[in-house]
């Protein structure tokens, strides 16, 4: 109880801004930054989810240290959104100290905010796990084992980060529970998704995914923060000229994750002026150039990031579309909360999102918080609610009162016999004759 108490206050404070046996590996592809020991785990495999490597980490926020009984960064594979290659991802497990309960120890997969899309922007490389580590501290007390994916591209430069492909992103969150549970004896199969921002988009991703790609899990819930969803607005904006200082740093890490997706992708379509000269300090995530990064947003105007014509506009919106959620009806219930003054993702959008996954049937508890923004919303709801989904309550559905009651059907016009007569005989000679067959 006192743990879950602790974690309860935490999440108040919730800021988004941001072969099978038991044994270590003979070899594993560790980056330089992984110093830690090698940790035993059921290793080996081709499938979603194999644990390829797991290392101690000894320069972890020491709280985070001493709370875990387990603390381990990984690498596991996983499943391209792109175009459905095998990929190897990275990522940070914990787990709690103690015998595990009846039935195993939860899972929470924990997707991170943006962080970059740079290799070297991955939590797991940070001792702080780029400000993440109270919340998991707070998790793994309350007797949860936590997998935090970096994502593809992040952690590991075999690959790049296909930044806001909602895809990728649910099928790393999926695959880092089937690597943590080869990693933690006596974990369950029942697991919820949390995040926010990207990981927001990343934990309903997951929920969407979870009925087909998640099988031998059994997902409870997911609850998204800030989530970015709706995301074709980005093109829109962009050719308006009503993108924010915020938005303009997210599409300019949209634009060079496409460019670098497909080659027929060309950026000088999209971006120019400042965006392209200051191009690698606009995506700086760690060192001196992140004080740099935070002017330069200011100077890049609205020309800067327009698309240079209506193809270049319509090729971007269409390739958002496919990216943007929802796409699939949802597997669990879902807890999204948005800000009313989000200056990245407005509220517009995510009414949009919530609107088309309402009238997919999804089980839906929607909390807007007027007047907050993108980082600052409040997570003291999200607790109680993924404690709810493991206990078996009965979620909240605030879909039908979203999207209101259907509309009643429309009466056809009365019409009198000779016109009724006139459309018969006119099907009726639409029909083919049996002459003319």
């Amino acid at each position: 109880m006192r743990g879950r108490v602790l974690l309860a206050c935490l999440l108040s404070a919730v800021l988004i801004a941001t072969g099978c046996t038991r044994h270590a590996p003979a070899e594993a592809s560790q980056p330089p930054a992984a110093s830690g020991v090698s940790l035993p785990g059921e290793y080996g495999g081709q499938e979603p989810g194999s644990l390829i490597s797991a290392n101690s980490m000894p320069t972890l926020d020491r709280r985070l240290n001493v709370a875990a009984s387990v603390a381990a960064r990984i690498t596991y594979l996983s499943t391209s959104g792109i175009d459905g290659s095998q990929q190897e991802v990275s990522g940070t497990v914990f787990a709690p100290k103690g015998d595990p309960p009846d039935g195993g120890w939860p899972i929470i997969a924990y997707g991170h905010p943006t962080t970059g899309i740079r290799s070297e922007c991955a939590p797991s490389l940070d001792p702080m796990l780029l400000g993440l580590s109270t919340t998991v501290t707070g998790l793994v007390k309350a007797g949860f084992v936590v997998a935090v994916s970096d994502y593809q591209g992040l952690g590991l430069d075999r690959t790049y980060h296909p930044y806001l492909d909602a895809t990728t992103e649910g099928h790393n969150l999926i695959d880092s529970v089937r690597a943590a549970r080869k990693l933690i004896p006596g974990t369950s199969d029942r697991w919820a998704a949390f995040g926010g921002s990207e990981g927001g988009q990343a934990a309903w991703a997951a929920n969407e995914l979870a009925a087909e790609y998640g099988g031998g899990l059994n997902l409870v819930g997911s609850a998204s923060y800030s989530a970015p969803l709706a995301i074709d607005g980005f093109a829109d904006a962009a050719v308006d000229g009503t993108l924010t200082s915020e938005q303009r740093l997210a599409l300019l890490q949209i634009l060079t994750s496409l460019a670098k997706e497909s080659a027929d992708f060309s950026l000088d379509d999209y971006r120019r002026g400042v965006a392209s000269a200051k191009q690698e300090a606009l995506l700086a995530c760690k060192g001196p150039e992140i004080a740099e990064r935070e002017d330069l947003a200011n100077h890049v105007s609205a020309d800067d990031m327009r698309p240079i014509d209506q193809q270049a506009a319509d090729s971007l919106r269409t390739r958002l579309q496919k990216m943007s959620l929802p796409r699939l009806p949802a597997t669990a219930p879902m807890l999204i909360v948005y800000g009313g003054q989000d200056q990245i993702v407005p509220p517009t959008w995510t009414d949009r999102a919530l609107d088309a996954a309402c009238r997919k049937g999804d089980i839906i508890q929607i909390e807007l918080q007027a007047d907050k923004g993108h980082a600052d919303v409040d997570g003291g709801t999200a607790f109680p609610w993924v404690n709810d989904r493991f206990a078996g309550v009965s979620p909240r559905n605030d879909c039908p009162e979203f999207i209101g009651p259907p509309e009643p059907p429309v009466e056809p016009e009365a019409t009198d016999g000779t016109e009724s007569s006139d459309t018969t005989d006119s099907a009726e000679a639409a029909e083919p004759s049996e002459a003319s067959e």
